[in-house]
């Protein structure tokens, strides 16, 4: 999951995950499995004897304190977590855990160090800190499909903080859904937990528009998440800035069968015509064009226009919008 780059030989991997905006923290119980955060181990204290009233009366200014402090309002909460929990949808083995606190984090090492990811079937992973109020968990390489994964968030913890509430969601990992694009042979390949589903023919970015050093015409290279569907997506030239349709790079394009895979706007998406081009060459303007059955082909009826981008959405790199699912 590095960053991304283009080039104009690729393959491009697409990994797919359920995503949602605006999610409200919900209580779960944490499954058996290791733990990636500072909290992540706990140990029973021994039995000891109850105090004398002396005692008793030495500990009291102090449990008076700690309730004071209990009582007071929390200096750090959080606002949302991405994706929604297993109780509303089934995630991919590419999704992110994004947590978005409701203030502006001053101490971000002892925030994360409260923040813990439990898995079934552990892989490494780590934060990265995208703004000074959201983080972000990735793992080194896919989630292990078919397995629930519990984020918790022990906010009490942090020093000053114990009036907060501790919140968690566990997440249901659903099918590895893993497709590769090469875009020198012209071919994307599907496989569903490890095992080849389908061979597509597609067309990839043509190149030919360089800005600021870049050729933005490229499809780019790395690890890409299905970000977002639609039946239809409504692309436009706007991401080039060019928004006069006299302008000979102007277009706005009703696009079927859109999926998302960056925030920069690319897509994999059936080809609205331009058939003889998939599997034989890349005339995109970067997004990944398929065929509308598969590999079988198709006969219906469309426009012979060319595939594009859509304006990006406003949410960061790793943000995304409910969408493609693991089954």
């Amino acid at each position: 999951m590095n960053t991304l780059r283009r080039a104009a030989h690729v393959t491009l991997t697409v990994a797919a995950i359920a995503v949602a905006t605006a999610c409200s923290a919900g209580g779960t119980t944490a499954p058996a499995a290791s733990v990636t955060g500072a909290a992540g181990t706990s140990t029973q204290a021994p039995a000891t004897q109850a105090p004398d009233a002396k005692a008793a009366a030495a500990l009291a200014p102090r449990a008076a304190s700690q309730t004071a402090r209990k009582a007071g309002k929390p200096k750090l909460g959080i606002a949302d977590i991405t994706p929604m929990g297993e109780k509303v949808e089934r995630v991919g083995v590419g999704f992110p855990i994004i947590v978005t606190f409701d203030r502006a984090v001053r101490d971000r090492a002892a925030a994360e160090a409260v923040l813990q990811v439990q898995a079934q079937k552990p892989v490494e992973g780590a934060w990265r800190w995208v703004s000074d109020r959201k983080v972000v968990y990735r793992t080194k390489t896919y989630w292990k499909p078919h397995q629930k994964v519990l984020f918790t968030a022990r906010l009490s913890l942090i020093p000053g903080n114990e009036a907060a509430k501790d919140v968690s969601r566990r997440f249901a990992v659903g099918t590895a859904n893993i497709s590769v694009v090469d875009t020198k042979r012209h071919v994307m390949k599907v496989r569903r937990d490890g095992k080849l589903a389908k061979t597509i023919p597609i067309s990839a970015g043509r190149g030919g528009l360089p800005r600021n050093g870049v050729d933005v015409y490229l499809t780019t290279t790395g690890v890409h998440l299905a970000m977002g569907k639609k039946r239809v997506e409504t692309m436009t030239s706007s991401w080039l800035g060019v928004t006069d349709p006299k302008d000979p790079l102007y277009y706005k394009l009703e696009i079927p069968w859109a999926v998302r895979i960056s925030d920069s706007g690319e897509y994999v998406h059936q080809s609205a015509g331009d058939y003889q081009f998939l599997g034989k060459s890349n005339q995109s303007h970067g997004c990944v064009r398929a065929t509308p059955r598969g590999p079988s082909g198709s006969t219906a009826s469309a426009s012979a226009v060319t595939s594009s981008r859509s304006p990006a959405p406003s949410a960061s790199s790793t943000g995304a919008t409910a969408g493609a699912t693991g089954s």
